[in-house]
């Protein structure tokens, strides 16, 4: 069973335990790792159903053989997902590169952007004479709206560009570092 909320996944089976019982697991990172979050849930169950409601996990079980007594398990996304930032849970309808802050930075700086379709996206910081000093974006991504920081490490004050590009989506901002 598999149910998702914003960027966060969760899977119910039974494969995970040695014991064979059931079992739900999260992932905030697109499935690249799990971690259990079962936390009051009998672990020799059947999952029927996975589903999220409002802002609540839901898992419909069944004991084990086929004359098992159901059950309904109901547990709050808060108590499991505590260190993921919600940007927003709206999946954006374009593509966009929101204008940085705080600028004038200096040493980091926070870029939102918004990718409307599964798409390659790099986000790359330019000097004045148009030479790439940074990469901070280089990967795939699936739709919906991204925080990233910016460190400036060894850069000197001065202004930079950076830029989006998504697909054929291409945008460019201003920001001033300041040291």
């Amino acid at each position: 069973m598999l149910a998702a909320s914003g960027t966060n996944l969760f899977v119910a089976t039974h494969f995970f335990l040695s014991s064979g019982g059931g079992s739900v697991f999260l992932s905030t990172n697109y499935g690249s790792s799990w971690t259990a979050v079962n936390t009051g849930l009998e672990t020799n169950l059947n999952f029927n159903v996975l589903a999220v409601i409002g802002t609540n996990l839901f898992a419909g079980t069944r004991g084990p053989g086929t004359s098992g007594s159901a059950s309904i398990w109901k547990r709050p996304l808060s108590q499991m997902i505590t260190s993921v930032e919600t940007f927003s849970t709206d999946l954006p309808s374009q593509f966009s590169l929101d204008q940085k802050y705080p600028n004038p930075f200096n040493p980091k700086t926070t870029i939102n952007y918004s990718v409307s379709q599964v798409s390659f996206v790099t986000i790359k910081v330019y000097d004045v004479l148009g030479r790439e000093v940074a990469t901070i974006v280089n990967e795939n991504k699936p739709v919906g709206n991204y925080r990233v920081e910016f460190d400036s490490g060894k850069l000197v004050s001065g202004i930079y560009f950076y830029r989006l590009q998504a697909g054929n989506f291409i945008q460019t901002k201003k920001m001033v570092l300041l040291k």
